[in-house]
Parts: structure tokens; sequence; C-alpha cells
């Protein structure tokens, strides 16, 4: 399960006394007219939807689980956030669903049409989904262990299942590199022959004791850590996203607090000069939300093009703050209260596409749970929930659900459809089935923005099982 982050350690890879505070922080066109008012204002300069829209209505089956599932968990200022699942496809078009229980992770198997298949494998003694990868003969997942350390926190591990038995487990943080994991908040991707796993990170010992950062690490077939990635990188890392390349270093993004703002981390670790994708403002965790949970959707096209979707609030300023002696930190001014749902583009692994993208603009309206995932061949799934009547403080808000949102778009940010108001919640990662089908898992309940999750999360013994076919 994601962590709420509740500590306040001294946390970034440079500067003393920069800390992560939770408990509280500083500093549509032809839309569909029944949803309008209450989904908010979509940008005319997107483009007008160019066909005619499809259904957009997924097809649903319900699994029920051996044990309970704790559904929400607390984000930033307690901030009502989907705990985690991630639904996986193997090569063979089965599937899988990691969820957390209070016995461990559990993976659910499911045939390609969504059903279970057999009892489900329950990963003992481990905390958060990070990440999961589908075989034809099991998976393998990113998750916590418990470890000896200063901090008596978790430890990253991936662990990988073989025909119901463990076959690996490795440490991804240790005393030999002076870092522990009390939260994930990350990635796990496969490319065929290595796993990519990227994560949130904790100083326990040498330059960032104390501190809080991320990394990437390689990781084999057979469970043996890799040449590659990098120890340190993105210092806060407010947002994770990840893509598996078949050669050369994976392409991955990540919300960094200290900078402000989203960047291009890929091969380098986000240095001082990495790619800014958009500025944000996001020291102290303010930029917290912005990807789902601090996971991103990363999209690659066919011509090698990347895209990803996010809650923005925009920068109406951006300039290096003159009291952060190393020069790094930045000030960034928003321009809205509440996060409207943007959209940015790279031209390759490495390479911004020019500016993001603002898809929305309503004032009293807050925009959360924006995830993006390819739709057929050449247009993209775009999906968001609405809070309206926002009340705003310390970057995040509260309101009224107003209604889960698809709308089609293509990869020059142009909307190919009406805005569509669905029944069904996306919760976590989805799974791209070999006929373009897209798969994810939710708990089927009403969702509740109205005040902040201060008490144990409500829990769940089912899953519905979504799929929407291109």
């Amino acid at each position: 399960m994601t962590s709420a982050r509740r500590t306040t350690s001294v946390s970034a890879s440079g500067a003393p006394g920069h800390r992560r505070a939770h408990a509280a922080r500083r500093p549509l066109i032809a839309g569909l007219a029944a949803t309008t008012a209450l989904l908010g204002a979509w940008y005319a300069t997107a483009g007008a939807a160019t066909t005619t829209a499809p259904a957009l209505t997924p097809t649903t089956t319900t699994v029920n689980l051996p044990a309970k599932f704790p559904y929400l968990s607390a984000g930033y200022n307690n901030t009502r956030e989907w705990t985690r699942t991630a639904t996986a496809v193997a090569p063979n078009g089965t599937l899988r669903v990691a969820w957390p229980a209070s016995d461990g992770i559990h993976v659910t198997p499911l045939t390609a049409a969504g059903k279970r298949s057999g009892a489900d494998t329950v990963v003992k003694g481990t905390k958060e989904v990070g990440g999961l990868v589908a075989h034809n003969d099991g998976f393998a997942l990113l998750t916590r262990v418990a470890d000896t350390n200063k901090w008596k926190e978790t430890a990253a591990a991936l662990i990988r299942y073989t025909n119901g038995k463990q076959t690996f487990r490795t440490k991804l943080t240790g005393t030999s590199s002076n870092d522990t994991s009390p939260t994930l908040d990350g990635q796990l991707t496969w490319n065929g022959t290595k796993y990519g796993a990227y994560f949130v990170v904790h100083g326990a010992g040498g330059f960032a004791d104390g501190h809080f950062g991320d990394k990437l690490s390689y990781i084999g077939a057979k469970g043996a850590k890799l040449s590659g990635g990098w120890s340190w990188g993105c210092s806060h890392n407010e947002g994770i996203a990840l893509h598996a390349e078949k050669t050369g270093a994976f392409t991955s993004l990540c919300f960094d607090d200290w900078r402000s703002g989203l960047f291009v981390s890929t091969g380098i670790g986000a240095p001082d000069n990495a790619p800014v994708v958009q500025r944000e403002q996001c020291w102290a965790g303010y930029c917290g939300g912005t990807f789902a949970s601090r996971t991103g959707d990363l999209v690659k096209s066919a011509t090698g093009r990347y895209a990803t979707a996010f809650a923005s609030r925009g920068a109406a300023s951006a300039k290096k703050n003159p009291a952060d002696s190393s020069g790094r930190g930045w000030t960034v001014t928003p321009k809205t209260s509440t996060h409207q749902v943007a959209l940015a583009f790279l031209k390759n692994r490495s390479t911004p596409a020019g500016k993001a993208i603002q898809l929305s603009s309503t004032k009293g309206v807050e925009h959360v749970n924006v995830r993006l995932a390819p739709y057929g061949k050449d247009r993209l799934l775009l999906s968001w929930e609405s809070l309206k009547n926002a009340k705003c403080a310390n970057g995040t808000c509260t309101g009224t659900f107003a209604g889960t949102s698809f709308r089609l778009i293509d990869w020059d940010g142009k909307f190919q459809s009406a805005t569509k108001v669905v029944g069904t919640r996306i919760t976590g990662d989805i799974a791209v089935q070999k006929d373009g089908t897209l798969t994810w898992a939710y708990v089927p309940v009403t969702p509740s923005y109205a005040s902040p999750l201060t008490g144990a999360s409500p829990t769940s013994t089912t899953l519905r099982i979504a799929r929407l076919k291109p």
C-alpha cells in the first residue's frame, strides 16, 4: 500500500533543512452538455472532436477476494487516494492483478477475459504494490520487505514467482548502499531480458543520510543485479514514470520537488541539467498527486514519441530560489488553486516536445487520478476524476465527486471524442492486451473526496475487472 509518508526527516539530496513535511505544506470542446458544468470547461485550442465518439463503455466482471483489500490511502495532507492495484498481461494473454492485504501482497490469476483462473498467490512479508510484470509461468513483483537499518524501515525488493513457487527475492536497498525504501511509489518494467525497477529511497548513511531521493535498478531474469541505472536521482521524487526499451536506458520521468517540476531522467538520474517537461510548485511536496498515487503513465507511439498525462496547477512564474545557496532550488507560483488536466509529449526518450498542453480550465473543479493509455493504433485514452465545489489549502483539495470521465485524444493533443462519464474507475496500472483491449482492476464503490482520510481505510472483498476494447 502506498504510504502516507508522515515522517518529517531531513530529506533533500543536498541542502540541510529541506524537509519532507506532510501534515501541512506551503508553498470541453464538443463536451457532453449535461456534464460541462460538472466537469469543467475544456480548451478550444486543443481541437474539436474529429470523429464520431465511440461508446467508451467498459465491460466488467466481478472477482471475489479471499482477504480484505484496504482500497484507500492517505496522500499528502491526508488526501484520499486509491490504493494502487497493478494489472499485467503475460505473453500468452493471461492476466495477473496484484493488491495488498494484511497477510501480504496477493496476486490473482485471471483469464484473458478477466475471470479468475485459480487461487491467489500470497507473497508473505510484503507491503505495497510497486509494480507487476506477468509471465506465462508466474510473475515478478516490486514490493517492500522487512530490513535492518538505522531508520527501522523496509527495503525495496524484486520477487519472482515461477509455477507457484518463489524463485528469487532480490533486495534493492540495504546497508551496503546506505538506503532504505519506506515507500516505493514505484514502477516495474520488463523488456524481455531484464527488469527495470524505479522507486523512492531514503538515505541511511553516506552523503544522503536522512534525505529522500530515487533509484533505478536493473535486474536480470534470474534475479542478479545488473549495471546501469543510478543510486540517487530526483530529490524528492514526487512522481515516477518508466517505460522499458529493448536496448539502452529505459525512458523515465520524475517530479522533483527541489527543482519544482516534471523532468526527464532517462539515463541520467535527473541531475541539475535534466530536461524540463513542466514547472510545478513542488517544494515540500506541493506537487504530490500530480501523477495518480505518484505513479505515472508513459505511453510510446509507433514512431518513437512518448506521452504522459498529469494533474497540473501550471506555472504563473518560475525562478531560481535566491535563498537556496546550492543554486538548485526553484520557486514556482501556480496559475490555479485547483489541478487541471495536462498532457506532455517527448520527441524521443530524452527530449521534451514543446510545452505541456493544458486541456481543462475550471477554477472551481479539481481534477485527480489523471491516467493515460494507448487506444488502438493512433489514439490515446485520457481519464480523470472531477471534484466540484473544490476547497483547496496547502496544495491539495477536497470536493464533491462529480464522475469519472474518458476522452480520446490524438498524438497532437487534439480531442477525438466527446467526454464520456463512466461508472468504472482506474485505480492502478492498466494492462494492454494483444488486441489492444485495456484491462484494469478497481473496487466498485462510489468515491468520496469530501474530507481527508484520517482513520483506517475501508475495505472490500471484491474487485471489478474492467475491459475496454478499441
